[in-house]
């Protein structure tokens, strides 16, 4: 008989709309008001938006112009990221009162381990609430958490009550809570990968589970046995207190749509110079890069090449954005560019998920 998996008490930790309720907090006359926080001017992407304008379909990662169509009386506020980090600090401090195996996952969200903790308390899910009612004390924001026995699990649950609220999904209850989940509502599973999955008759955990690890992987590739994983309680990823860097980049959105391949690279040379700006300071140097081209129309492409050795300097993360700017004609005039550097000197071979016919054993009890 294997023996079972490990079991950990894992806190996932999700702050409400954050960007969107720091303004709120700071400026009390924008509170239950639709914001979006960015966006503003004819060129502008939103950042954020609170719960007030989701309701119109106002998201991140929209136009400005999309955002105030959707929702006229939308108000736009400048983004403050050191304002944003401040706050990001004092809910870290939150943190580390209970665990110092905390993960950061950016600004407004992190994984907590509690497995043992410095308050000696065997239920994570009151700790959870603590948490969150010692953030709202502390800074006077809400924050949503998920409870479970893995970081997935954690951070599906983490938005099922949300805002301001929170899932605990014990032990005996995870393969049930799975199988009913919603595709859409895996963590990894995005428009493309959703609508692939609906083609092949997915539409729930339980109908994924029904698949086999074969079928899985000869549709899905490489995914096909994270899915075959994750679908049974299986994925044993720990809380990392560093997170390994897998990428840096830098990009820039125009004010004015740009034709001349000449005016590209002069504007290039400037991203070039942020990124390797981000490289020293990281202290790290990369073999991949990566061009990034929007079009007018939204279009996104991107070209990349992987060199000999890695390079960290300006000239040479130019020259080769360079080959990868006239390696084929522009298709249409350019609305932004970016330039990543990935395949970092500051990564190690990570052994790979074993595919397991394992689940997780749901005998036994904790106390969540």
């Amino acid at each position: 008989m294997e023996p079972a998996l490990p079991i950990r008490k894992i806190i996932h930790v999700d702050m409400d709309a954050f960007y969107a309720s720091v303004e709120q907090l700071d400026d009390p006359s924008l509170v239950g008001k639709a914001i979006a926080v960015g966006g503003g001017g004819t060129r502008g992407v939103v950042s954020a938006a609170s719960y007030e304008a989701r309701k119109y379909g106002v998201r991140s990662a929209m136009s400005g112009a999309l955002a105030k169509k959707l929702c006229p009386d939308l108000i736009f506020v400048r983004t403050n990221f050191e304002r944003y980090r401040e706050i990001s600090e004092k809910i870290k401090k939150v943190f580390f009162e209970y665990t110092d195996l905390v993960e950061p996952l950016s600004l407004d969200e992190a994984y907590l381990d509690v497995t043992e903790n410095k308050r000696g308390n065997p239920s994570a899910t009151m700790i959870a609430q603590e948490i969150r009612e010692k953030i709202k004390e502390t800074t006077g924001l809400n924050a949503s958490a998920g409870i479970s026995i893995n970081k997935f699990i954690a951070k599906v649950a983490s938005d099922i009550n949300k805002p301001n609220g929170q899932k605990t999904v014990p032990p005996e209850e995870v393969l049930d809570f799975l199988e009913q989940l919603d595709i859409k509502k895996f963590y990894g599973v995005g428009k493309v990968m959703k609508e692939k999955m609906y083609r092949h008759g997915i539409y729930t955990g339980a109908d994924l589970k029904k698949k086999s690890l074969e079928y899985l992987e000869e549709n899905f590739g490489k995914s096909g046995g994270y899915y075959y994983n994750i679908v049974r309680g299986i994925h044993t990823s720990k809380v990392k207190t560093e997170r390994t860097r897998k990428s840096l980049a830098a990009e820039r959105t125009f004010n004015e749509n740009i034709s001349s391949e000449i005016f590209m690279l002069e504007r290039l040379e400037h991203i070039a110079e942020e990124v390797a700006k981000r490289l020293k300071k990281s202290k790290v140097a990369g073999r991949t890069i990566t061009l990034k081209i929007k079009y007018r129309d939204f279009t996104l492409q991107t070209r990349s090449k992987t060199l000999p050795l890695y390079i960290a300097s300006k000239e040479l993360i130019l020259d080769n954005v360079k080959d990868l700017l006239y390696q084929d004609e522009m298709k249409d005039s350019v609305r932004l560019l970016g330039i990543s550097m990935s395949n970092l000197n500051n990564e190690n071979p990570k052994k790979k998920e074993k595919i397991s016919e394992k689940t997780i054993d749901v005998q036994l009890k904790l106390d969540f």
